[in-house]
């Protein structure tokens, strides 16, 4: 152990954990997200008539297409594909706020670890299950792959408040979410080029991620710890230098959960307004940006994949820039962090509001679209040095449970997203479509509002374990006092 320890010791183990976390989230989006480009190739593209000439779809090009795919086998309407989509944040709501308290309490290292790992399993068997009872089968996968990945952010921002000093927060939460963006650069590009070429089609997608996965996993177990205490390879300096950066607000020993105070906390709920501003934009582009290409714009697959890739390998350079700078801002007092919160993520709001609306009135000029869908998500980055890291400033000792409340409730839009786009563009044509963006720009301009007014980047009183202990004592003097006076005033006296 001490050779292991020796060896270990010029290597900073938070950035060990950073790496492993931002692939841990490569992970998990690209086993979420494979199925959005596959489900192309899975469903047989019927014709659904000639629509108006107000709302055409595009022509194909050589330019842009070179093997149109008919599709599969699999007769899916655009309102079942939407379910099936969707059924993945079913169960991914549901596990997110046990995983943060469960992740609070043993530590985030297999809430996190055993979550992946039990998604990676369930991609693998997704095409036994699709072949042996069809979109039942997938619908049911999907709802506990769901359930497997809903302790991921919960158990990282657990992780993230043990690993992640204030001064480089910013820089290090931003590149462990990341791994969302380049999860889904991962998982489109890749998807693209396997179900191009691949001899067993849409399946290979599965059996490649869901393998990464457990793969992942087995790294995962031999290099990561829930904290510096018990982590056996980390330096003494490295040790001491987190300990004595973060003593004040994180500790060890995590009192009770503050509930009424967590649930009555202004900041909190501007952040959850926040998330569900992200999640609503975030999941509608994901889930839905590949069949926006395939069946309007008329990509191929393979160009399809590259093309759906590129906006979040964009996406994902301008959050790690942005992290920078906004760490540098908050570490030279040019602005307050709570104001850098504000200000990152109205860029990351505004910004592709605007340009998804662009978009959506460009027509068909196929490049054009591209230009304005990928400058739309990359101000999206912005989010990551914005409201991503806000948790582990209001508490770093509850960010657990304030991630799983928080993306909790934000999930809730992977639930009404894609079912509401297959509602609403059941002919997969160009005005059906502009009405979903301009949804989602509502959705983005409303919700940053509030974040706005009401959002802080200070740490909550009800962070300090103390603070309940404090506050009975407070209020057991409070009630002394009203009892002396009350005896003072009355008659006999």
């Amino acid at each position: 152990m001490s050779f292991w320890k020796s060896l270990c010791a010029p290597v900073q183990q938070r950035w060990v954990f950073a790496v492993m976390g931002f692939l841990a989230l490569i992970n998990a989006y690209t086993m979420r997200t494979c199925l959005s480009l596959a489900i192309t190739e899975m469903v047989n593209k019927t014709d659904r008539g000639n629509p108006r000439p107000e709302d055409f779809t595009c022509p194909s090009s050589n330019l842009t297409s070179t093997t149109h795919s008919s599709g599969g086998t699999y007769d899916w309407d655009e309102s079942l594909q939407g379910l099936i989509l969707s059924s993945f944040f079913w169960g991914y709501v549901l596990t997110h706020m046990p995983g943060g308290m469960l992740a609070e309490k043993f530590g985030g290292k297999y809430s996190l670890g055993l979550g992946i790992l039990s998604t990676g399993i369930f991609t693998l068997v997704t095409p036994l299950a699709v072949d042996w009872g069809g979109a039942t089968a997938l619908i049911v996968l999907r709802f506990f792959m769901g359930m497997g990945e809903g302790t991921t952010f919960p158990a990282l921002n657990a992780l993230l408040a043990q690993w992640t000093p204030p001064s480089e927060r910013s820089k290090i939460g931003s590149l462990v979410f990341a791994g969302a963006q380049i999860g889904t650069v991962f998982a489109n590009a890749l998807s693209g080029v396997l179900l191009h070429y691949s001899s067993v089609g849409w399946r290979s997608v599965f059996y490649v991620f869901g393998s990464l996965g457990v793969l992942w996993f087995m790294v995962f177990v031999l290099v990561c710890y829930s904290s510096p205490d018990v982590h056996p390879f980390v330096s003494e300096k490295e040790k001491k230098f987190l300990h004595d950066a973060m003593n004040e607000h994180t500790h060890r020993k995590i009192p009770p959960t503050p509930w009424r105070h967590i649930l009555t906390s202004v900041p909190l709920w501007a952040l959850v307004a926040a998330q569900i501003g992200h999640d609503w934009g975030f999941f509608t582009m994901v889930t839905d940006l590949p069949k926006y290409m395939s069946e309007v714009l008329k990509f191929s697959i393979r160009a399809n994949g590259f093309l759906t890739a590129l906006p979040y390998l964009c996406m994902w350079f301008v959050s790690i820039g942005s992290s920078w700078i906004a760490d540098w801002m908050i570490n030279s007092d040019f602005m307050s962090r709570t104001n850098v919160r504000k200000l990152f993520t109205t860029i990351a709001s505004v910004g592709p509001a605007c340009f998804l609306i662009a978009a959506s009135y460009a027509g068909c000029d196929k490049v054009l679209v591209v230009t304005l869908f990928t400058i739309g998500m990359s101000l999206m980055g912005t989010f990551y040095p914005g409201m991503k890291v806000n948790a582990l400033d209001l508490s770093p000792n509850y960010s657990g449970t304030l991630m799983g409340i928080v993306n909790g409730v934000g999930a809730l839009s992977g639930i009404v997203t894609p079912y509401l786009v297959g509602i609403l563009t059941p002919d997969r044509t160009l005005s059906e479509w502009r009405f979903v963006f301009w949804i989602v720009a509502v959705v983005f301009v409303v919700t940053n509002i509030v974040y706005v007014f009401l959002a802080s980047g200070d740490v909550q009183s009800w962070n300090d374990p103390e603070f309940i202990v404090k506050e009975q004592e407070e209020r057991r003097l409070k009630n002394e006092r009203i009892i002396h006076v009350s005896k003072n005033n009355s008659p006999d006296h």
